[in-house]
């Protein structure tokens, strides 16, 4: 089969600013009491910033402690990557692949008993898992649940559970990114469950370090007992409540952008897109640009939010197609086909942020972010360009 060397498209891509991650890792960090180590949360592509890139920056450049991904094949990249420190897989790993968890000494969630002795069925006595055991507190999702000696009798059975090292205990805070003092009582209790825990089982004679902090907990509840924070959404410069300030200025470090593939001028009166839910009111100068719901950008923001051009918003004008939508340039001069169109970033004076987008639909930044496509080109820029 041929070799074809594939172009690099002008068309959809996002700009991942690697010095703003580096400096949102240092903002992060100067959170955390002395004693508590960064876990880097990189699941889902790096919450869609691109592994590739940003892995091998918060290693060299960043001297991230350690990493968090939802599955094994999240895990294994990064060890492709050459991440040589510890790797946490958060979700469910199918027993029958516990000899990969091993050779490859990633630690993997416990999420209850039955699937700790189905892992070590699996694993048929060669070598050990490492694992960290998960305790509901309050989350209702994965981990063991119960009182205090409840949780401590669950942990020393899953400890003699063959092939299996149970090196730390860790929880999920549900509302940590929330000021409503109910909530912040709900975040506090969760927070003393687990560090109860930890207190019985050294009055038993075990030893277990926990974690609990996830980036709202270390930006608004931080504790010198958990060994780990585990920060994701916050790395990559979103507010894990957009509308709540938090402690440190962050930057996003991701920018979206398209190109204007094509300008037409319509008179009053003519439809727009897909089912005609959009008629011009005057003589509208309509650009094309190079981006749809396939390459991330909602469906959902169809006639609700605004683009880029030359540094002024210019209205999503109808739905948003699978890979192209239409705006409203007739306010913007100049306006060209070529010109480079911000989805969520800055141009000029003006910035469009993911949260904004997100506010738009009654979803969250989180979102948008993951949602950008695999066909959408990632270009990691170490500095302002």
């Amino acid at each position: 089969m041929e070799n074809i060397e594939m172009p690099v498209l002008r068309r959809a891509w996002a700009v991942i600013r690697l010095d703003r991650l580096k400096n949102n890792f240092e903002k992060c960090r100067s959170l955390l009491p002395p004693g508590v180590k960064m876990m880097c949360v990189v699941k889902a592509n790096a919450y869609g910033h691109g592994v590739s890139g940003v892995i091998p920056f918060l290693c060299r450049e960043c001297g991230a402690d350690a990493f968090a991904v939802s599955n094994l094949i999240e895990a294994l990249e990064l060890r492709r990557l050459g991440v040589a420190g510890d790797i946490l897989i958060l979700g469910y790993t199918p027993p029958e692949h516990a000899k990969i968890l091993q050779k490859y000494g990633i630690i993997q969630a416990i999420t209850d008993l039955d699937y700790a002795r189905e892992l070590s069925q699996s694993l048929s006595g060669a070598g050990i898992i490492r694992c960290h055991l998960a305790v509901d507190t309050g989350m209702t999702r994965i981990g063991l649940r119960g009182d205090i000696d409840c949780l401590a009798g669950g942990f020393e059975e899953a400890e003699k559970i063959p092939g299996l090292k149970i090196e730390a205990i860790f929880t999920h805070l549900s509302v940590a990114d929330s000021r409503d003092p109910g909530d912040i009582d709900y975040t506090e209790k969760q927070i003393e469950k687990i560090c109860a825990l930890k207190a019985e089982l050294e009055r038993r004679g075990k030893a277990a370090d926990i974690h609990f902090l996830n980036s709202a907990g270390a930006a608004y509840h931080p504790d010198s007992r958990s060994k780990y924070a585990r920060f994701g959404i916050m790395l990559y410069g979103l507010r894990p409540n957009a509308e709540l300030e938090l402690p440190v200025s962050l930057e996003p470090v991701m920018e979206f952008k398209a190109t204007v593939s094509q300008i037409k001028t319509v008179p009053a009166g003519v439809d727009v897109s897909y089912g005609r839910t959009f008629e011009t009111k005057r003589e509208t100068k309509i650009a094309v640009v190079t981006v749809g719901y396939a390459d991330g950008y909602p469906r959902q923001l169809s006639g609700k939010a605004d683009v880029l051009i030359r540094g002024k918003r210019a209205p999503v004008l109808g739905r948003v197609c699978m890979d192209m939508l239409m705006a409203d340039v007739t306010d913007i001069e100049g306006a060209a086909v070529g010109d480079t169109v911000t989805l969520f970033g800055t141009d000029g004076g003006e910035t469009v942020t993911a949260d904004e987008l997100a506010a738009k639909i009654g979803t969250i930044g989180y979102e948008i972010v993951c949602g950008i496509s695999r066909r959408v080109d990632l270009r990691a820029e170490d500095g302002e360009k």
